[in-house]
C-alpha cells in the first residue's frame, strides 16, 4: 500500500510558521490547492480510488498545518498569562528563548516553537516548557493519542505487527521499541487504576466469581543471558537463508529434549472473571457487568483483588446476599477462598469432575468401549442428581477390587487412587443438584474463555518467551480494554501526567524501559 502522506511538514532545519497570520495563510493555500486538485483529477479522468489515495496525502498535510496553528495560538495565550519569573514546586524559573520541537502526531511529524522556563539558583539547571505542560504533551515526542492506540493494539498482537498495522493508517508509526516502552509505561498505572476504578452501576442480586490459572511461555535464565549478553560479531552471510547456517557452523548444537521435558517454561497467570445475576422469579438472568482481572503474581493476590472488588460492588464480608466462587479445584486457591470468602458457595467446575470420571472409567473398563461410556453416563446422572458421595464410595470399591499385581494394574490403581482422593476431598463443592435448582453456575466456561481470548491469543505463540513483569503489563492492559475502560484509563494517566508537569514543573515521560514489579500480597490478609 502506498504511503498516505509525507511523514513531515518540515525538513530538519527548516522553519515553519511562527505566527497565527502565517499559519492561517498556509492553511488557506493548502485548502485552495485541494479544490484545484479535485477539479484537475476529475478533468483527467482519475478513478475514485486513485483520487482518494492522492487526497489522503494532502489532507494529512493540511491537518498538520492546522495543528501548528493550534500550537501557535496556544503558545500566545499561555505566554500572555506567564510572568517572566515564577516559582513551581519550590523552584525558581525565568523565561528563556523559545526552542523548536519536533512532535509526531497522528497526521505525521510537525515542528513548532515554545518558550522554555529555565531553572535558576542551582548548578544542575533544569526547566520545563509551559505550553507542553498546559496541553498535556509529554516528553516522548509522540502525541498521547498515537501512543494510546499503539499500546491498545499491542495488547492484541505483537509489537512488530502493531507497527505494520499503524503504517497502513498513519504516516509515521512508532518503532517497536517505542511501542514496547509505551506499554511498560502504561503498565505502571494499572494497579492504581484497578484500585480506584468505580464499581459498575445497576448490578444484579447474585455475585459470581470465577478464578483459574494457566501458564504462558517465559524465558529461561539461559535465554535471558543470551539476550542480555554482548552480541558476537559475525561474518556477514551471503544471503538470509545462510545466516543461521553460518551462526551454527553447520551443526545443530541444541540438545534433544528427553521424553516428558517441556520447553515452554510456563509461568502461571491467574484470571478472575466477575459478574452478577439478576433474579426474576425462579431464574437468574445475566451475566451483568462482567469484569476481568489477571496477574502473574501469586494466585492469592487475584483472590484478594476479587475480595476488594466484591466489597466495592456491594457484597462485603458477611453479606446475606449470595456469592458463588467457582474454580477447578486448585488447592492454593481454595485456601484463599476459605479465608477471604468464608460464607460464599464454593463450586468445582463440573466439566473438570466429568473429565475425572472419564479417566476413572478408562481404568475400570477398556478405553472407548461401550461399557466405559455406559459407566460414565451412570456416574454423570449421579453427579447431577446430587449424589457425589455415592460416586466416591463406588470408586473406593473399584479401587479395592483391582489386584495389586497383574499387567497394567499398578497404573490403574494409581489413577483410581488419585481420582478418588480428588473427588473425596471436594464433595462439599459438588452439590450440582442444589445449584441447578437455585439456577446458579455449574462450570467455569467464562473464565476459560477469558484465558483463551485475553491471555493465550496474545501471549502463547510459537517462539514467544516472556518475562513475567513485562507480560504483566500487557495482560493487565488487555483486561482494562476488555472491561471497556481503555479511554477512561488513558485519560486518567494523561491527566495525572499533565498535573505533575504543570504543578511540579516536571518533564514527564510516559515511556519506560523497565517494567513495574509484580503486585505483592496484602500482609494483613
Amino acid at each position: 500500500m502506498p504511503r498516505i502522506s509525507k511523514p513531515s511538514l518540515l525538513r530538519n532545519g527548516d522553519d515553519g510558521p511562527t505566527d497565527e497570520r502565517a499559519a492561517c495563510a498556509a492553511i488557506l493555500d493548502r485548502a485552495h490547492a485541494l479544490c484545484a486538485l479535485a477539479t484537475e483529477q476529475a478533468t483527467q479522468g482519475a478513478t475514485f480510488a486513485a483520487f482518494e489515495l492522492r487526497l489522503l496525502r494532502d489532507v494529512f498535510e493540511l491537518a498538520r498545518t492546522v495543528l501548528v496553528l493550534f500550537l501557535i495560538a496556544s503558545e500566545t495565550r499561555v505566554m500572555a498569562e506567564m510572568p517572566s519569573r515564577l516559582e513551581r514546586g519550590g523552584r525558581q524559573f525565568r523565561r528563556a528563548p523559545a526552542q523548536w520541537r519536533r512532535l509526531t502526531s497522528w497526521f505525521g511529524v510537525l515542528r513548532y516553537r515554545r518558550t522554555y522556563m529555565r531553572e535558576v539558583g542551582t548548578s544542575a539547571a533544569r526547566g520545563f516548557h509551559p505550553l507542553d505542560a498546559e496541553l498535556g504533551l509529554l516528553s516522548d515526542r509522540f502525541s498521547p493519542n498515537l501512543l494510546s492506540i499503539a499500546a491498545r493494539l499491542a495488547t492484541r498482537t505483537s509489537f512488530a505487527d502493531v507497527r505494520l498495522l499503524l503504517s497502513w493508517f498513519v504516516p509515521t508509526p512508532p518503532s517497536t521499541e517505542v511501542i514496547e516502552s509505551t506499554v511498560l509505561g502504561y503498565g505502571r498505572h494499572t494497579q492504581q487504576w484497578f484500585q480506584s476504578a468505580p464499581a459498575p452501576t445497576d448490578d444484579g442480586d447474585v455475585l459470581v466469581i470465577q478464578i483459574d490459572s494457566k501458564g504462558v511461555p517465559t524465558a529461561t535464565e539461559t535465554e535471558l543471558a543470551r539476550r542480555r549478553g554482548k552480541r558476537k560479531r559475525r561474518k556477514a552471510a551471503p544471503s538470509p537463508r545462510h545466516r543461521g547456517r553460518a551462526a551454527r557452523g553447520g551443526l545443530t548444537l541444541k540438545p534433544r529434549r528427553k521424553k516428558g521435558d517441556k520447553s515452554k517454561n510456563a509461568k502461571m497467570g491467574t484470571m478472575v472473571v466477575m459478574y452478577t445475576l439478576r433474579r426474576e422469579g425462579k431464574l437468574l438472568l445475566g451475566p451483568i457487568n462482567k469484569r476481568y482481572y489477571a496477574s502473574f503474581a501469586q494466585s492469592g493476590h487475584a483472590v484478594e483483588v476479587a475480595r476488594r472488588e466484591a466489597t466495592k460492588r456491594g457484597f462485603p464480608p458477611g453479606t446475606p446476599r449470595t456469592v458463588q466462587v467457582l474454580t477447578d479445584g486448585d488447592r492454593h486457591l481454595e485456601v484463599w477462598i476459605k479465608r477471604l470468602f468464608p460464607d460464599a458457595i464454593h463450586t468445582i467446575d463440573v466439566m473438570h469432575v466429568v473429565e475425572k470420571l472419564w479417566d476413572a472409567g478408562s481404568s475400570i473398563h477398556r478405553e472407548g468401549s461401550p461399557e466405559c461410556a455406559a459407566w460414565v453416563q451412570a456416574q454423570k446422572a449421579r453427579l447431577y442428581g446430587g449424589k457425589a458421595a455415592a460416586i466416591v464410595t463406588e470408586l473406593a470399591e473399584r479401587l479395592a477390587a483391582v489386584s495389586p499385581t497383574g499387567p497394567g494394574n499398578k497404573y490403574r490403581r494409581e489413577k483410581l487412587f488419585e481420582i478418588h482422593r480428588y473427588l473425596a476431598s471436594r464433595t462439599a463443592a459438588m452439590d450440582y443438584r442444589a445449584l441447578r435448582r437455585a439456577d446458579l453456575e455449574l462450570g467455569t466456561g467464562p473464565v476459560e474463555g477469558a484465558i483463551k481470548n485475553l491471555m493465550y491469543r496474545r501471549m502463547d505463540h510459537g517462539g514467544m518467551r516472556w518475562i513475567k513483569e513485562r507480560a504483566e503489563a500487557v495482560l493487565q492492559l488487555r483486561c482494562i480494554d476488555a472491561n471497556g475502560d481503555w479511554t477512561a484509563f488513558t485519560d486518567n494517566v494523561h491527566a495525572d501526567a499533565r498535573l505533575r508537569s504543570s504543578t511540579g514543573a516536571e518533564r514527564v515521560r510516559l515511556q519506560q524501559r523497565t517494567a513495574a514489579e509484580l503486585p505483592q500480597m496484602n500482609k494483613a490478609a
